[in-house]
């Protein structure tokens, strides 16, 4: 199983930073995460960054255990 990292909104709305989730290609790992957190993830998820190992992957993209997947959502910021 991968390993899913969250951060942000992204991690808000799954309710956890971390979490082990099956799944064959990063679009696997995807679809069984947004079903296992619910809607308020899957309205976050398109505007997510995805990386794996590092590494920034497409949902075609290969996972292997111990793989790391990372959901890094849009972050705002700057000077007042």
């Amino acid at each position: 199983m991968a390993v899913l990292r969250l951060f942000a909104a992204a991690r808000t709305a799954a309710g956890t930073g971390r979490d082990r989730v099956p799944g064959a290609t990063v679009a696997d790992v995807l679809t069984t995460a947004a079903q296992r957190y619910g809607r308020e993830f899957e309205r976050v998820l398109p505007s997510c960054q995805v990386w794996l190992n590092g590494e920034p992957a497409s949902p075609a993209t290969s996972v292997l255990d111990d793989d790391e997947i990372g959901i890094l959502p849009p972050v705002s910021g700057g000077m007042a």
